[in-house]
């Protein structure tokens, strides 16, 4: 029996194998320190297991509709509407099991497989935005981040690269890996390049939305004319410490009943008894007082690390903007050492004093330059 070719050459998310291996040193009763899966280490606010247990009691164990309850449809609406500086209706509200399907829902919505369609994706980035558009049939064109922008693209080379098979562009911001946040003024200039092309939809991967240290968050779809064009994907996985919940939520005019009929095809639904505590996530203003903690608190370690980060020999690491991750530059440190990548490097930190994280492999292939 053979294995399709679209299943043995789709990626993953490294940070779970990293996992494993991480787990495995653990149960040979060794102790590491692990930095190797983004998520938050808090707890899930009392007021929103509160809600879940309630939903539970109260029979919510049921199908829902596949585009979500209506209570969160609108409290999602009123939330983005609250924080994007645009209205936004529940009837253009899609409820998802966490944010990352909308990925494959949207691809596999704006693309046809095999035409030679082209999506547009941050470099070093989410590693399932490039495998998901290889599963989809469509063509992968990295855009580079770069440090010296403070890992944000070049918008000439956005120029280059888009043109009229370009069906979507995805943007995140904050970013994972590097931090990275857009500002107003860098959101406009992008703006006014995908205007210039009509088929081109845009992916704004806005899951860390709530974790901003020194600047406002900017949505692309407050820009004037971006809204339509524009899939707007948050979740409370980051904001309420809720990754196991498996929530989240996307908004398109034209596109929500096409991914409303993406999750009739995969997961039918949302956990519904977790819906009912989403709702009360965004509604109630205890989750939003420790939603608000736990940002604060993420600012604090971004300080510390991000100063230790340089001061160790041949490290270099920008203050990041936002998310809980930190990306420094370790050439000079490869260098010292002999390594012959990062990836040899993180392997050595691993196995010699039990330190797990990622290594640029693992958010897609180096940059050419770097």
């Amino acid at each position: 029996m053979e294995i399709s070719k679209r299943t043995l050459e789709m990626g993953t998310e490294n940070a779970f194998v990293v996992l494993a291996e991480v787990n495995k040193m653990l149960a040979e009763g060794k102790q590491v320190i692990s930095f190797c899966i983004g998520q938050p280490d808090f707890r899930t606010p009392e007021v929103i297991n509160n809600a879940a247990i309630k939903a539970i009691n109260d029979g919510k164990s049921t199908y829902t509709a596949s585009a979500g309850i209506p209570e969160l449809r609108k409290a999602v609406a009123d939330y983005y509407t609250r924080t994007r500086g645009v209205n936004f209706n529940p009837e253009h509200i899609v409820i998802g099991c966490g944010g990352k399907p909308f990925i494959h829902y949207t691809i596999a919505s704006v693309t046809d497989y095999g035409q030679g369609h082209e999506v547009i994706y941050p470099n070093p980035g989410y590693p399932i935005y490039s495998s998901q558009i290889l599963a989809q049939g469509a063509k992968p064109i990295a855009l580079p981040l770069l440090e010296e922008k403070k890992y944000n693209f070049d918008i000439d080379d956005l120029k280059r690269k888009i043109n009229d098979n370009t069906r979507l562009l995805i943007l995140n911001s904050p970013q994972n890996p590097t931090g990275g946040v857009l500002s107003k003024d860098e959101l406009y200039e992008i703006s006014e390049v995908v205007k210039q092309f009509p088929k081109c939809w845009v992916y704004s991967d806005e899951v860390y939305s709530e974790i901003v240290f020194d600047n406002k968050f900017q949505s692309i779809s407050s820009i004037p004319g971006m809204q339509e064009r524009t899939v707007v994907v948050d979740c409370c996985s980051k904001t309420f410490a809720m990754p196991g919940w498996r929530v989240g939520y996307a908004a398109n005019e034209k596109l929500a009943p096409h991914l409303t009929r993406w999750v009739t095809n995969t997961d039918s639904c949302a956990p519904h008894l977790c819906q009912w505590a989403v709702v009360e996530a965004l509604n109630s203003e205890k989750s939003w007082e420790e939603s608000k903690r736990m940002s604060s608190k993420f600012r604090e370690r971004r300080d510390i690390i991000v100063d230790l980060l340089n001061q160790v020999p041949g490290f270099k690491c920008l203050k990041t903007g936002g998310a809980f991750y930190a990306w420094p530059n370790v050439t000079k440190t490869c260098e010292m050492l002999n390594c012959k990548s990062s990836e040899e490097l993180r392997k050595r930190i691993l196995n010699e004093i039990n330190v797990a994280c990622l290594s640029d492999i693992h958010f897609g292939p180096q940059n050419e330059g770097e």
